[in-house]
């Protein structure tokens, strides 16, 4: 299948156009025509390599929002006219314990990532979707709840999901005392989420001008980091801290937030952080975790929590030619809180 997309070709060139061939469709695919495509941060660390495990040429995009327009024979779960969707990753194994047990993210032997993979049969590079088509196996092909405003979905299947899963493996629930650290695209989900399972939710941040925003997604109070007072009053305040910050940065003043037994979630920063005091986490049986996104099940439970809590995104969208300006203007948070590409934007010349 020939389609188009937007690809850079090295670490430090802009988002141009660029041909391409999807694979043909194996026994067990879906293909899809792409409505709408994310804007995740990990876009850019993607194509500029800041994580070492890039390849080129990149079509970026693992939040996708489309329409099926053709099946194999064996795949049986869709039909051509569904609205259906795809994370981040389009492959695993399926074998080992993890895939076994609906944690597909964790397989033994890595998932496929939805870009920046390769295939398991053909080892070609995947390309994501920032592009017209996309070709996916249909065990990691998720349905669009009726209901659900697709314009709006696409961010779920990457943010959403990013910080709906350990607010799920940490039992979050009426009665929860949830902090989130950063209101950013990360952020502000964290914030609808926690809030529609129904805890009591903070929001932690450095600047007081977040304070209305939080507020207005939900939370029920806004904590300023820089207020030392303010911060020693809310000492052991916090069931779950989940802390969406994507850069380097000191742990060391949220840990005596937490409650005994609580918990620190990393799901911004991929990378190193500034050293953390043990002394809190040893004197108050406090921890600090990590998580990666959630499993085809769990995305699909997202989905559907999301349709009967009418839980979406705060979207902006632009136009395919418009993504180089969303990514300079997502490098500095000048989005409120998420880019969402519509496809219509991208013209195939005939």
């Amino acid at each position: 299948m020939k389609t188009r997309g937007y690809a850079v070709q090295t670490a430090k060139s802009l988002l141009e156009p660029y041909d391409f061939e999807r694979r043909e469709l194996r026994f067990n695919d879906v293909a899809i025509e792409i409505l709408y495509s994310g804007v995740c941060h990990s876009d850019l660390h993607q194509a500029r390599n800041d994580w070492g495990w890039s390849n080129y040429p990149l079509v970026p995009g693992h939040e996708i929002v489309g329409r099926v327009i053709d099946v194999a024979p064996q795949a049986k779960r869709y039909k051509v006219g569904d609205y259906v969707a795809v994370g981040c990753m389009v492959d695993s194994c399926m074998v080992c314990d993890q895939c076994r047990k609906g944690l597909e993210q964790l397989c033994r032997e890595g998932n496929t990532q939805t870009y920046c993979g390769f295939d398991r049969i053909t080892n070609e590079p995947t390309k994501g979707g920032y592009s017209k088509h996309i070709v996916v196996r249909e065990d990691f092909v998720l349905r669009v709840p009726q209901g659900l405003d697709v314009s709006k979905v696409a961010p779920l299947l990457c943010a959403g999901i990013t910080t709906y899963s350990p607010l799920r493996t940490w039992n979050i629930g009426p009665g929860s005392r949830v902090g989130v650290i950063g209101l950013g695209g990360l952020g502000h989900m964290a914030v609808k989420l926690a809030s529609a399972l129904g805890a009591v939710v903070a929001v932690v941040s450095r600047t007081a001008d977040k304070a209305s925003d939080a507020k207005a997604l939900g939370a029920d109070a806004f904590l300023l980091s820089t207020d030392s007072t303010a911060m020693e009053k809310a000492a052991s305040n916090f069931d779950l801290i989940i802390d969406t910050v994507p850069v380097r940065h000191d742990l060391n003043p949220y840990l005596p937030l937490l409650d005994v037994d609580g918990t620190l979630v990393l799901v911004g920063q991929v990378g190193p952080l500034d050293e953390p005091s043990t002394v809190p986490l040893i004197v108050g049986r406090r921890r600090i975790a990590g998580s990666p996104i959630g499993g085809i099940l769990e995305t699909q439970e997202l989905l559907d929590f999301c349709a009967r809590k009418n839980v979406l995104p705060d979207c902006e969208m632009i136009r395919m030619d418009q993504i180089n300006e969303a990514w300079e203007r997502m490098e500095r948070a000048d989005v409120r809180y998420r880019f969402v590409i519509d496809m219509a934007s991208l013209e195939i010349p005939a």
